[in-house]
């Protein structure tokens, strides 16, 4: 196969290489001459300072006459991605040349941009090393998408006060993003999606920084940066300053409780996007709102228009526009961590913990047990569970919370708690978490409050739960073991409301910044008849006396009208299910209570 003579149109040093000559196979063709016409087409067009923004377009350029139909080589979708460029030039069925191709694209990217500037490292300056990253991109449906190859500064050799000085970026909280698709399908707002290329290489330095050149490179120069890079300590905070100069020059404020979200207008001109680093989301009540912000941002950086949103940060984002319903599911993340792990033939279980499990970290352990937990995968497992719990299954979240006390020395019975988490998450691996208006609720959200008495046999503290709703689904929850051991379940009670009133507060904050009347107090629900007397006035003070003055900022919001704190059944309450272990029967009402379902029909007909 004949290489592309690229060098006529590029001043930097090429990654390709002479590849062992393969012949193709029936799943994969290559086309020579595809492939020379695609790589030149895509550099002209470049060099006609021509923007290629969209995800086909993007495809098409990188990859035309290398994948025939958008077929990909056998292989590629579990595939373990390269750790070095040798590596990935060396891969079989023509997976090599797609990955040269990915190398290519990125050095064409960063000479276009004027990123890096080739020179001799001047006298008395240091170079941080580089390397290169290759990423398989995927699409909700876990299917092969693209490939991507980055070349990263290696940031852990930057110095600090020399190299960088600040470098803390915001990223917007969970709740942010599921408030946004919950009011999104409250109000039926159009949601899109836009994907910045190469956002890091839009950031301005203010430190002098010099690369020396990664793997396949053979220059004996240095790189000055021109503008940040991927790796860098500081890139993620130059970015998001130059997102925000230019989303205030489109008229956008920064929601100052969530500084990775912005809003504009309100009413019927109301705009939210929330933005993870690259990944900005668009939620506005007209498809016309919606084209102006990505016309917008197409002036001042290059960007993808991924079309609605359908997935976001591992979360496959399913619609239905009849039912004005949105549904938040992570089926994919599942089997990948179910297989990831040899789990995937795991027989399902109808409870996140077994409902007379004991959770102890005083057991003894014996040296065939220390040996064993030495080898297994806990806490990378847990971490895993963690994420999915942190997004869209509070209904494990207690049993995350619980297990993480383990982390540092977990015993197997932590170990077969666990699998057993995993056997749950198989079995219900379709449940999607879904917001639409409920009839039955006048409050735009809603706070729930409860606690399990001394729940911990090794502290005989209580734990915590709480959850934030809007419409149907939870926003927002929480399972933490609080900080002090209570006297009385009034006292378990009244302290986990207080921590939930803080996150409520948080809540109506960021809802009040989008453009709601929050003027009016939100009522929150406890089970426990005897802590809403107490949340109210100063009541019980012989038994409450000890209690720490900060806790009372609960019954200070009350009387501010902040909230309203009202008793509900604790048979009502979404909260339960993320206090203690239920049987079958109540997991599936909480789980029910916290908007997860498998079909929309489920929650909504």
């Amino acid at each position: 196969m004949r290489e592309p003579d690229l060098r006529r149109t590029s001043t930097y040093p090429q990654v390709r290489f002479a590849l062992p000559a393969e012949p193709p196979v029936d799943e994969f063709e290559v086309d020579d001459d595809a492939l020379d016409e695609a790589i030149n087409v895509a550099l002209l067009a470049m060099q006609c300072g021509e923007i290629l923004a969209s995800r086909e377009e993007t495809l098409e350029f990188a990859f035309s006459g290398l994948v025939a139909d958008k077929r990909w080589p056998p292989g590629l979708k579990h595939a373990k991605e390269p750790r070095s460029l040798r590596e990935a030039r060396l891969r079989p069925n023509g997976e090599g040349e797609l990955w040269d191709a990915a190398a290519n694209e990125e050095l064409a990217t960063l000479e276009k941009m004027g990123t890096i500037k080739l020179m001799a490292l001047p006298s008395g300056s240091k170079a941080i090393p580089s390397k290169w990253v290759f990423k398989i991109k995927k699409d909700e449906r876990g299917e092969v998408e693209r490939l991507k190859a980055r070349m990263v500064a290696r940031g852990d050799r930057q110095r600090p006060g020399f190299d960088y000085t600040e470098t803390f970026a915001p990223t917007p909280r969970p709740p942010a993003l599921r408030a946004t698709f919950a009011i999104a399908a409250i109000e039926d707002l159009e949601l899109h999606s836009v994907d910045v290329t190469a956002a890091f290489l839009n950031g301005k330095l203010d430190e002098e920084i010099y690369m020396r050149l990664p793997e396949g490179m053979n220059s004996e120069s240095v790189a000055k940066l021109q503008a940040s890079i991927y790796g860098l300590k500081q890139s993620a905070r130059q970015w998001l300053k130059k997102l925000h100069a230019i989303l205030s020059s489109m008229g956008f404020d920064r929601i100052q409780v969530d500084q990775a979200c912005w809003t504009y207008g309100k009413d019927e001109t109301r705009i939210i996007v929330p933005t993870h680093i690259d990944d900005m989301t668009i939620a506005a009540k007209s498809l016309e709102l919606v084209q102006w912000v990505k016309r917008e941002l197409a002036k001042h950086v290059k960007i993808r228009d991924l079309g609605e949103t359908k997935f976001l940060l591992g979360v496959e984002i399913i619609r239905d526009r009849e039912r004005r319903a949105i549904g938040l599911t992570q089926r994919q993340y599942i089997d990948e961590t179910l297989k990831m792990f040899g789990l995937e033939s795991c027989l399902p279980v109808a409870t996140p913990l077994d409902p007379h499990y004991k959770f102890s970290m005083n057991s003894t352990a014996s040296a065939e047990d220390i040996a064993l937990m030495a080898k297994v995968p806990f806490a990378t497992l847990l971490g895993r569970w963690a994420y999915l719990c942190n997004w869209t299954r509070p209904d494990a979240q207690y049993a995350c919370s619980l297990l993480a006390r383990a982390q540092k020395d977990p015993k197997p019975e932590h170990w077969k708690a666990l699998k057993h988490l995993s056997c749950y998450l198989a079995g219900t691996r379709d449940m999607m978490l879904v917001y639409a208006p409920d009839p039955n609720s006048t409050q735009l959200f809603t706070p729930y409050s409860d606690s399990d008495y001394a729940g911990d046999s090794d502290s005989a503290k209580s734990t915590s739960g709480m959850v934030m709703k809007m419409g149907t689904g939870a926003i927002s929850w929480s399972s933490k073991l609080q900080p002090i051991v209570a006297l009385s379940s009034t006292e378990a009670e009244y302290v986990a409301a207080c921590q939930a009133g803080q996150e409520a507060v948080w809540v109506r904050q960021f809802l009040e910044a989008v453009g709601y009347d929050m003027s009016a107090p939100s009522t929150m629900y406890v089970d426990n008849k005897s802590a809403v007397c107490v949340a109210r006035n100063p009541e019980h003070q012989t038994r409450m006396k000890h209690i720490d003055v900060r806790w009372h900022w609960l019954r200070e919001c009350v009387e501010k009208g902040v909230f309203k704190i009202e008793h509900i059944p604790t048979d009502e309450m979404p909260a339960d299910i993320l206090t203690k272990a239920l049987s079958r029967a109540k997991v599936e009402t909480g789980r029910r209570m916290l908007g997860l379902v498998r079909t929309f029909a489920e929650l909504l007909d």
